[in-house]
């Protein structure tokens, strides 16, 4: 099997894992009490795998291309913004299903973004030259917009703030900075390189493994959200859409060719789960739904790029109008 057939069909792998994890989860109850110290090795090498195919050395390419990282920019943290904002209003009034979707919404993926646009057809060049960029911004972005969206009392009052530092710094940061020396590293130096591409196989099998064993470990927390996970899911089914034709009319209203524009649908339609599961995971007692509603955003992006591989390049965004 190849990488790219990997990743295409990883979604029936995660199906297939998550619904092992349940039974078991179901028939061992005590699993419910998984250690953190099993989670975060997972979870800390998934993320550095991840950023390893992250290219930083193309960050300045970024800014070559104005008009196109100029509509990337404001469509991810302008127009994205304001729709979760909008969505958000649909959900339930609980601050544990708003923040996780408010979150894992606003920031903009950097891995599944470059591979979907490679197959859906868009400009794959684009696509690697922006991530970058698109991954230090949401880093910069993302409390800016929770405290904005949400109460600033909920994190002053509940989350534990030296335990989301630590996390922070030991799961997204640290990894990133190993990755990007790895990456230097690794520059010029065909054998070195060849150790980069290997790591690109990790993230499918890693997040199978990390999605099992937190259905294993949250199957409780499933079925106590259950009802409201139908709104979730709805919230999520209509931010693709949303954002699939926001992203087409923003293309065209900037004159972007089609294989553009179709990179900027691609990178609205994903969205970083992996840097957000580490801080939901550092959340206090009684926020578990929120690591939930993660996995299920993952679901839903997942099963929403398989139809966007299709509609996009088809009918949205066609070579031919």
């Amino acid at each position: 099997m190849s990488r790219e057939s990997l990743e295409r069909h990883q979604l029936w792998l995660y199906l297939a894992v998550i619904s092992l994890g349940l039974a078991l989860g179901l028939q061992f109850p005590a699993l419910a009490g998984l250690p953190d110290w099993v989670l975060w090795p997972v979870l800390g090498l998934l993320l550095f795998a991840t950023f390893t195919q992250v290219p930083m050395k193309h960050l300045g390419r970024a800014f070559v291309d104005a008009r196109f990282t100029r509509t990337l920019l404001i469509a991810n943290f302008v127009l994205v913004p304001a729709l979760v904002w909008l969505l958000v209003q649909f959900l339930p009034d609980d601050p544990v299903i708003r923040l996780a979707v408010a979150a894992v919404l606003l920031v903009p993926c950097t891995d599944w973004f470059i591979s979907f646009t490679h197959l859906g057809r868009g400009d794959t060049a684009r696509a690697i030259a922006a991530s970058p960029l698109l991954l230090f911004a949401q880093i910069l972005l993302l409390p800016f917009y929770l405290v904005v969206l949400f109460d600033g009392a909920i994190f002053a009052n509940e989350l534990d703030a030296g335990r989301l530092v630590g996390v922070f710094v030991g799961l997204i940061v640290v990894p990133l900075v190993l990755a990007t020396v790895l990456e230097h590293w690794a520059a010029g130096r065909a054998e070195r390189g060849a150790i980069i591409a290997r790591l690109g196989w990790l993230p499918v099998p890693l997040l199978a493994l990390m999605v099992f064993l937190i259905a294993a470990s949250q199957v409780q927390v499933v079925v106590q959200w259950f009802p409201a996970m139908g709104t979730v899911t709805a919230v999520f089914v209509a931010y693709l859409v949303i954002t699939a034709l926001a992203g087409r009319w923003l293309a065209r209203g900037a004159g972007l060719g089609i294989h553009a524009s179709r990179t900027l649908v691609f990178s609205l339609g994903t969205r970083n789960s992996f840097v957000v599961l580490p801080l939901a995971l550092a959340l206090p007692a009684g926020w578990e739904a929120a690591v939930v509603v993660i996995v299920l955003q993952s679901l839903v992006e997942l099963l929403g790029m398989a139809l966007y591989l299709r509609w996009v390049p088809a009918r949205l965004l066609p070579d031919k109008p």
